[in-house]
């Protein structure tokens, strides 16, 4: 008796050794580097632009406005949000499914048995009760309540809760990034429509220039001073101005409606102040240090969020070696006969256990448990490319700022030289002391350095806005 028991006990500790034996270990290959430069090069700035609203740091009114309207209209950010809401609903089926699952239920059946069948031929033989055979057909009545709970022994369940809350975070992030995103490019594009009434403005007076420089070529053929030659070449000049003002208005109508798509709304005009566009300085250039990307880029955030998630499913997925316990119960109220079943002697019930491990095609759970693995190390990758690619975006718009400034401040001193040489072409051809063909080049020459200059604000601009974004600014 006592050699019985020993090998009972024995059997029950051999079972969960072999399992666990079987088990891999757990293993997380690569752990994330987060070490980051110093600083932003030679830049060592305490304050940092990004931790400011987008509100302080865009002032204009009109774009205040449309970054409003964007962020409660803008399909894309909406849809976004939606996601969030999946997310959150996940987080509360991950929860539920560790607690007891509880049912109620009621039922109602018939079952007739054929006389030369085995239950047939029992029900033929036996009453109900003395001298009471079995009803034609049998009915069956139930009402009752069953409960069924898996018990979380190894925090498979809740660890996959976890991976979900993480997941959410995660997603709430994107839509951080994406409200940085679209904060930065609305304001390119408002920008944009700025510095395109600007080149207009420019076209529209080097047209009105060059008409009344026509006029004076038209005037000195007629005196028999200039050909027919030089009234062409003033006339083809003026005609390629003038077919320039369309392609920028196209330009505009197609930058209006970018907006108007980012904003959510139909075509309108975008109300905006262009006269001061040259002056625009929005001030941006307070980097912080490295370190805090780690705080402000949701990207960065998010990408730090999905790898704590895989890290998670990496034990959920192991968990699946392991044995799973179950427990279920049920009570309720049976009879063949309504009459009877509230009655006590129709009382059931019942309560059992199961502890189920997995034995045969454990390939598949290996697979998946070797998948999480890899998707693991994928998160690392992804996160130390986010960081990476963030450090490297701040340096460039850094270089960006410096080197546009640079540029914009030669190239305005250029358009000012042009300027004064198109008034002296223009008096040195009225006094028969130029040819008109350097009064051609002296006002090509002004126009396109004009626009060149409207162009290398732009970029300077650009480059102003997207620090802003690359620092983590903007979602705030």
């Amino acid at each position: 008796m006592k050699t019985k028991q020993l090998s009972k006990y024995f059997l029950l500790v051999l079972f969960p050794a072999i399992l666990w034996g079987c088990i891999p270990g757990l293993r997380f290959i690569k752990t994330e580097n987060r070490t980051l430069p110093q600083n932003f090069g030679e830049h060592t700035d305490s304050s940092n632009i990004a931790n400011k609203n987008w509100r302080e740091v865009f002032q204009d009114s009109n774009l205040i406005s449309l970054i409003d309207t964007a962020l409660k209209n803008n399909q894309e950010l909406n849809i976004i949000l939606q996601e969030i809401e999946i997310s959150k609903n996940e987080i509360m089926a991950k929860k539920g499914e560790y607690l007891p699952f509880v049912k109620l239920g009621l039922g109602n059946g018939l079952e007739k048995s054929g006389k030369f069948t085995r239950n047939g031929a029992v029900e033929e033989q036996l009453d109900i009760k003395d001298g009471k055979k079995f009803p034609e057909p049998l009915q069956d009545h139930f009402f009752g309540a069953s409960a069924s709970w898996e018990l979380d022994i190894w925090n498979k369940l809740r660890n996959a809760r976890k991976s979900s809350v993480a997941s959410y975070l995660a997603s709430i992030e994107g839509k951080n990034f994406m409200i940085t995103n679209l904060v930065a490019e609305i304001s390119e594009a408002y920008y944009e429509l700025m510095a395109l009434d600007n080149v207009l403005d420019i076209v529209v007076k080097n047209i009105e220039i060059q008409s009344s420089a026509l006029n004076v070529v038209k005037q000195q053929k007629d005196a028999a001073k200039v050909s027919q030659l030089a009234v062409n070449r003033f006339q083809a000049q003026l005609l390629n101005t003038q077919n320039l003002q369309y392609e920028v208005k196209q330009k505009i109508i197609e930058t209006e409606n970018r907006i108007n798509f980012l904003t959510g709304q139909f075509p309108q005009t975008i109300k905006r102040n262009w006269r001061i566009y040259l002056n625009l300085d929005l001030n941006t250039y307070q980097t912080g240090i490295p370190s805090d990307l780690l705080m402000n880029r949701p990207d960065i955030n998010q990408a730090e969020n999905e790898l704590n998630a895989s890290k998670i499913d990496v034990k959920v997925a192991r968990a699946g070696f392991l044995p799973s316990m179950a427990i279920r119960a049920g009570m309720g109220f049976q009879a063949f006969n309504p009459v009877f079943l509230l009655n006590p002697e129709s009382l059931m019930y019942n309560f059992a256990g199961d502890l189920v491990s997995p034995l045969i095609n454990r390939k598949a759970i290996k697979t998946e448990y070797f998948n999480a693995n890899s998707k693991q190390i994928q998160a690392v990758y992804n996160y130390e490319r986010t960081i990476l690619n963030a450090y490297l975006d701040v340096l460039n718009q850094m270089s960006k700022i410096e080197n546009y400034t640079k540029s914009f401040e030669t190239k305005k001193n250029e358009v000012d030289l042009l300027i004064q040489s198109v008034t002296i072409a223009n008096s040195l051809f009225n006094a028969a002391r130029a040819d008109y063909a350097e009064v051609l080049l002296t006002q090509r020459e002004a126009l396109e350095s004009k626009m060149d200059l409207v162009e290398i604000k732009m970029k300077q601009i650009n480059a102003e806005i997207n620090i802003y974004r690359a620092l983590g600014g903007g979602w705030r």
